[in-house]
């Protein structure tokens, strides 16, 4: 469990430090002995994008915590406090020395670092050979590190904090060990974002192919992670934009019923038709007992479990609903199930194993709904809508098996699409996948909170850590509600 931890230096002027992975996650050395020089060629600077991977996949980031964030405060999944997890995240009690607040900074800010140095080598002192690939290499370092800001904009910025500071997030754009610089504008920090991703796309698309690599950045799966922010960002343009280029590539398709549970598992990576961008795992490196899969497995830690009205909202006939299993012995219903290999559930691998699913195509469909209901054409939502369900919907049968209603006859009686039934669907389809709680903060739909829980709205972003407010001359300002407040 975490609380309240000493960390160490600010994360965004920490040295390059991840340790090397294992040989099914990247063959090739981080370069992490190298000093603070330029890197100096194209191995060099993919070596810092694959380390940058290996910050996002830390069980205190994409491994685990960040994505238990946006569910243990949400409608669909709560923490139950099993063992004393998320304990501080579930009551709104943090501090500014709380360790899920500490760590997850850290692991971001370390991404930022790495794909920095990477942004800033000079093209032109490479091999005239290389400088393709390099653009290609610093498009994925744009991509990444707006990524990386976003994730600190929703977590510590206080977009969603009524009557707020208006402050966004510290935005390095270079790798300076001794810069100190304060938090940018909720304005500016977006418009960072905005230039971040921007940039990656306009880089990669004019020095690299289309590839069908899970495991990497590729443009689809950037433009996909760029719906998914310009989603957030009430920019439903670009959002039906992006979706209609990923739909248009034909290349993904919904998971069929039959497949849906094991397409989460590390055993079909890259098999997957619904799989756009994940992070690379595997059995050697794998999570262990801190990843995904134990913080929602019932015979793991079992501390982030499904609502009740999450659970209540599948229908009989919806696929989902078999991969959540309620237990009357604990008298909760848990996402993942099972000890033994692909057990039930959406994360089953035994050791944490499983690849972190970052984006599925499902996700993207359902963006274009809800871009598409909002200034867009209702029949290309309604098409968006029903190619999910007409997947996760079996034939309904009597007492007896016999077909009353076929998936087709399903289909045909729904007309429409609206937001409300979109909403619905979100939380169906992609409940543990770490978004929920950010869908109801940008509709401004209630996010509840356990009856122990603080009430104060500034609670809603975490605290800055600490060692970042207390560092010497050092001009970044605290969230308000905290004990580092100023």
């Amino acid at each position: 469990m975490k609380n309240n931890i000493k960390i160490g230096a600010a994360a965004f002027i920490m040295l390059l430090s991840a340790g090397s992975c294992s040989n099914d996650f990247v063959d090739t050395q981080f370069y992490q002995s190298l000093p603070d020089a330029p890197l100096a060629s194209i191995n060099e600077m993919n070596s810092f994008i694959l380390g940058a991977y290996a910050s996002m996949r830390n069980t205190s980031y994409y491994g685990a915590d960040f994505i238990v964030f946006g569910e243990a405060r949400s409608d669909e999944m709560f923490g139950n406090l099993a063992g004393g997890y998320y304990t501080n995240i579930v009551n709104y009690s943090q501090t500014s020395n709380d360790g899920y607040a500490n760590d997850t900074y850290n692991r971001i800010y370390e991404t930022v670092a790495k794909v920095n140095r990477v942004i800033g080598v000079d093209v032109n002192t490479l091999p005239a050979a290389d400088r393709q690939k390099a653009l290609y290499a610093q498009g994925q370092a744009y991509a990444l590190r707006a990524m990386a800001f976003f994730d600190a904009f929703r977590l510590y910025g206080q977009k969603y904090i009524p009557g707020g500071t208006g402050l966004g997030i510290v935005l390095p754009l270079k790798y300076d060990p001794t810069a100190l610089q304060p938090r940018a504008t909720i304005a500016d920090t977006e418009t960072q974002i905005d230039a971040d991703f921007q940039k990656g796309l306009q880089l990669m698309t004019a020095n690299g192919a289309v590839s069908s690599v899970k495991t990497e950045l590729t443009i689809n799966s950037l433009k996909g992670l760029m719906s998914r922010f310009y989603l957030y960002k009430g920019d439903y343009a670009k959002v039906r934009t992006y979706t209609n280029d990923i739909v248009a590539t034909g290349g993904y398709s919904v998971a069929s019923r039959d497949l849906l549970q094991v397409s989460y598992r590390y055993a079909l990576n890259g098999a997957s038709t619904n799989s756009i961008f994940e992070l690379a795992v595997g059995t050697t490196a794998s999570l262990g007992t801190g990843s995904l899969r134990q913080r929602y497995n019932s015979a793991g830690y079992a501390t982030v479990v499904v609502s009740d009205a999450a659970y209540n909202s599948y229908a009989a006939n919806d696929v989902r609903r078999s991969l959540i299993t309620p237990l009357a012995s604990t008298g909760f219903k848990y996402l993942s199930y099972l000890t033994t290999n692909n057990g039930i559930g959406k994360y089953t691998q035994t050791g944490g194993a499983d690849n972190v699913k970052m984006l599925r195509y499902e996700e993207i469909l359902l963006n274009g709904v809800e871009a598409e209901l909002n200034g867009g054409s209702a029949a290309k939502a309604l098409t968006y809508y029903k190619n999910i369900l007409r997947e996760r919907l079996a034939d309904i049968k009597d007492g007896s098996g016999n077909i009353t209603q076929t998936v087709q006859q399903q289909m045909d009686a729904i007309t429409s699409v609206n937001i409300t039934m979109l909403k619905t669907e979100r939380m169906k389809e992609l409940i543990g996948e770490g978004l929920r709680q950010w869908d109801l903060r940008r509709w401004g739909d209630p996010v509840p909170r356990a009856g122990t829980a603080k009430t104060d709205p500034n609670l809603n972003a975490f605290p800055i850590p600490r060692k970042e407010t207390d560092l010497a001359n050092s001009p970044i300002l605290p969230n308000p509600g905290y004990d580092n407040s100023k």
